[in-house]
């Protein structure tokens, strides 16, 4: 990453975890967090700041994307980054991917490190889906519903089917094949 993280030892001072919810908080902080000046005193901001945020629910806002997000020290992270690396001790090298689909769901055991690769296998059904089905579309030059899957970016065809149900199937096989435990079937 381009930026300085903070240390997930600072994030344990600023932070409370809750594993099971998967929310975070805001904890008191001290007047050394503070820097005074001339018209408020460190005691006096960090007295304002714990009344304001101390115990609130932290990293709330929606990033328009489903993810939780919000700042600390005046730049923004997304909450599940934030868990990960409060949780392990250090910031994920790569994406944290939501096992259930759920991107607001920040509980530990819903998070998984993974590549870029994999975090794409485990999307969800698309709501702009004709099909209502994941990995199948109309192929209207030939009438018949395609199946496709992608992996490492590349796309494997696997074949037109006169029913999406059928296609679907295919789509399901191929994916627990090549995506393993990050298949996402969209089912």
């Amino acid at each position: 990453m381009t930026k300085d993280l903070p240390p997930p030892e600072l994030l344990r001072k600023l932070l409370r975890y809750e594993p099971e919810t998967g929310k975070l908080f805001w904890r008191e902080r001290t007047p050394e967090m503070f820097t005074a000046t001339e018209k408020r005193s460190a005691e006096h901001k960090c007295s304002n700041w714990n009344s304001r945020w101390s115990e609130k629910e932290a990293l709330t806002a929606d990033n328009g994307s489903g993810y939780l997000c919000g700042n600390i020290f005046g730049r923004l992270y997304r909450a599940h980054r934030v868990i990960w690396a409060m949780h392990t001790g250090a910031w994920p090298v790569n994406d944290i991917d939501h096992i259930d689909g759920d991107k607001a769901f920040n509980a530990i055991e819903n998070l998984r490190e993974a590549t870029r690769s994999e975090n794409m296998s485990n999307r969800m059904l698309q709501e702009n889906s004709t099909s209502g089905f994941k990995g199948v579309t109309w192929d209207k030059s030939l009438q018949k519903w395609m199946a496709q899957i992608q992996k490492s970016g590349k796309n494997h065809y696997l074949g037109r089917f006169t029913c999406p149900k059928a296609a679907h199937a295919a789509y399901c096989k191929a994916a627990k094949e090549l995506h393993g435990k990050y298949a996402n079937t969209g089912a």
